[in-house]
């Protein structure tokens, strides 16, 4: 494991030049590896291990909606895919991948299959974290790990099958065989990371429900419809506030970002737009910290966690989620982001 120096500050994280997938191969060589639900990240990490030459069944409930999409993905009922029980009796390492809400339920019939030796592999630190709501605690003889992929399972396979790499988190919760670093790198590797950073269970999710909230999708949609909404009132089409809003930053200033940094993007725009950025990037600062402080909390006392087992256990969630989904999708600044991705050169056809 190589320790990266982060101005100061070292991290220890694992590269695939440093850990192979002939070598993740090789560790996993012997293991059944069986992912459990086919929704958000199922279907990306099932796929990039198979294509990688693990040893992987899918357990799903026959006859669902994600039973059906496993079949199209190529895995094949019987010998790939199996009803969740079979595929816990069979797996020696169990990927327990279905949501936390999901995970609670199932739970007991999990606990029965997970023998000595086994290991149980999470992708987010919610269940064992939060143990206390959600009641999932591991027995003493499996590796309990997880490896969280930084980004959806969407994004996991395309950049996977772009040749490329989704950046990872992994944790170790509990080693009962001594083999649980090496069985949780070596997973980190098939399912398609592009490098590995160590942190713990614990930080995980608090990192992880932060940033959901925050940066990755509950502040950048309030920030969006809050500066969509001033530019409308000014008197700005739906057109011009969604492209100066939306379209500018996803797809040309976001990807330069991802390349080269912020601190590229500042010194390579117009003086004019430096200008405003510097004066102004503090100022958001200082006016959203106080909520990152109050959203931080929020989560490391559990009641985020004890918010989302609450709602999401209610038997009209769905249908209530949905309302809130269709407010989001029929509102205007949505609508206009819809009309203007139709218009996008490569969502439109032409004529020869």
């Amino acid at each position: 494991m190589a320790k990266l120096n982060f101005g100061g500050v070292e991290e220890n994280v694992v590269t695939r030049e440093e850990f192979p997938l002939s070598k993740a191969q090789e560790v996993l060589r012997s293991e059944t590896v069986a992912v459990i639900g086919y929704g958000v990240q199922g279907p990306g990490q099932a796929l990039n291990q198979k294509d990688n030459g693990i040893n992987v069944i899918v357990g799903q409930r026959k006859n669902s909606k994600s039973w059906d999409k496993a079949v199209r993905d190529g895995f094949v009922p019987g010998e790939t895919l199996f009803e969740i029980e079979e595929a816990l009796e069979k797996g020696t390492i169990i990927c327990y991948l279905l949501s936390d809400a999901a995970q609670i339920e199932l739970w007991p019939t999990v606990q029965k299959h997970l023998t000595p030796g086994k290991a149980l592999y999470f992708s987010h630190g919610f269940g064992i974290t939060f143990n206390e709501q959600t009641g999932i605690i591991p027995p003493a003889g499996v590796d309990v790990f997880l490896v969280a992929p930084k980004g959806s399972g969407t994004s996991l396979r395309r950049m996977f099958l772009e040749g490329r790499g989704l950046n990872s988190s992994f944790a170790i919760y509990q080693d009962a065989t001594g083999k649980a670093w090496e069985r949780v790198v070596a997973l980190g590797i098939a399912v398609g990371s592009g490098y590995l950073f160590e942190t713990d269970f614990k930080k995980e999710v608090f990192s992880d429900l932060t940033g959901e909230r925050g940066t990755l999708m509950g502040c950048i949609q309030g920030i969006f419809a809050a500066q969509y909404e001033v530019l409308r009132s000014k008197g700005h089409t739906p057109s011009e506030a969604f492209n100066e809003t939306v379209e500018e930053l996803t797809q040309s200033l976001m990807p330069l970002v991802a390349e080269n940094g912020m601190d590229w993007m500042y010194a390579n725009c117009s003086t004019t737009a430096q200008r405003g950025a510097l004066d102004w990037w503090k100022k958001f600062k200082d006016a959203t910290k106080p909520v990152f402080e109050e959203l931080y909390e929020s989560v490391a006392t559990g009641k985020e966690s004890q918010r989302s087992i609450d709602l999401n256990s209610q038997p009209d969630y769905r249908e209530k989620l949905e309302a809130e989904l269709t407010e989001l999708r029929e509102s205007e600044l949505w609508q206009a982001g819809k009309t203007v991705r139709s218009l996008r050169p490569e969502n439109q056809s032409v004529e020869a």
